[in-house]
């Protein structure tokens, strides 16, 4: 494949974004074809990361990154179903302990990477933190985090808990899960529904630089749009077309930011990071089966409730197959909210602790 030398202008530029482009589109179309969650944000992150790497990287300027990461917010909103809070309720004692066991797992893990010296510290943190894959990506470049490792942590857990969720709805209801995007590409829209989504994008993004939120652009239109479907004044409306830009941007920027350098280190540390994820989802495996039984919901409901593959890719999975939705995005919501609000805390804690021990390695 023919690489433009960096630094010779406005034609380079002009052919390392059509390189970009093509490759995002053939590698997503094959994730597609493939039936794998995410595809259309694995892809171009993958298209960016070629590029990266042979040191012809694509600045993505941050304000298309911003609006697409209050888009992903939006989009969690919407797969949080305005039952979830009465979910969560009725049930919170075995929900809150499954949360806090899973969590708890995940922050363990995280700690035995950062001390033997497989990740910094709150790289390792965020790495192995079991919420959204994307949104963990984008909190650990908001508190240190290198997004590079964090990204190959988080996405590969979204690969292998989206194959071993595969298996599992075969195995356990003979049926097959389906890829995350909408085969219509351009359905008709509600307008007036588009228009408040599109508003609560923009407040939310406005909000974020007026008071410096470091994951305001995320964080706040979920949170706006999570309340306005709880009262009934919205329904979040979300064109595939505009989410699968959003994706692609995402997964540009975050693919950008990949060179020789981080992909020598992820591949030196890749055998411990694989055994980190696999360790990971079995015991959520086994959580599965003790919340199955303690509350008689099927285990595949159980085990994508417990599941570590993060909220907006279990959405997805648990859209496409037959479970309780509400009682899979109860729990999935409230670790999201636990990780948000904790995990800035714990990454400080626990690179603190490694950082008296091994010095300045887990900075």
């Amino acid at each position: 494949m023919f690489l433009p030398p960096p630094g010779s202008g406005f034609r380079a530029n002009a052919i390392r974004w059509a390189i970009l482009l093509s490759v995002s589109v053939a590698v997503s179309l094959a994730f597609e074809m493939a039936h794998l969650p995410a595809a259309l944000l694995l892809g171009p992150m993958l298209a960016a990361i070629l590029l990266g790497i042979n040191d012809r990287a694509v600045a993505m300027p941050r304000s298309a990154f911003m609006m697409a990461q209050g888009v992903v917010g939006t989009m969690m909103a919407r797969a949080m179903p305005p039952n979830v809070l009465g979910e969560i309720l009725s049930a919170w004692p075995v929900i809150l302990i499954g949360v806090v066991s899973v969590v708890l797992t995940a922050n363990v893990i995280g700690y035995a990477l950062a001390r033997f010296r497989v990740l910094p510290g709150t790289t390792a943190v965020w790495g192995a933190s079991p919420g959204a894959a994307t949104a963990m990506v984008i909190m650990a470049e908001a508190y240190g985090g290198d997004t590079r490792l964090v990204a190959v942590m988080q996405y590969l857990r979204v690969l292998i808990v989206a194959t071993m969720a595969s298996l599992a709805a075969r195995l356990y209801l003979d049926t097959t899960l389906t890829g995350g995007t909408a085969a219509d590409w351009f359905p008709s829209v509600h307008w007036v529904n588009f228009a408040g989504t599109l508003a609560v994008i923009a407040a939310g993004l406005v909000l974020s630089r007026v008071f410096k939120l470091t994951t305001g652009a995320m964080i706040l239109p979920m949170l706006f749009a999570i309340g306005l479907q709880g009262t009934g004044l919205l329904t979040v409306e979300l064109p595939p077309a505009l989410l699968a830009i959003s994706y692609a941007v995402c997964g540009w920027a975050i693919g950008s930011r990949f060179n020789r350098e981080i992909i020598a280190y992820a591949a030196r540390a890749l055998p411990t990071i694989l055994l980190a994820i696999v360790t990971l989802v079995a015991i959520c495996a086994v959580y599965a089966v003790v919340l199955a039984s303690a509350t008689g919901v099927d285990f595949l409901t159980a085990y994508l409730a417990t599941s570590p593959g993060g909220a907006d890719s279990v959405a997805i999975i648990a859209a496409s197959s037959n479970v309780d939705m509400s009682f899979v995005m109860a729990m999935q919501t409230m670790r999201f909210f636990m990780v948000l609000f904790t995990g800035p805390a714990t990454a400080r804690f626990i690179a603190g602790r490694v950082s008296r021990r091994d010095g300045p390695f887990a900075r």
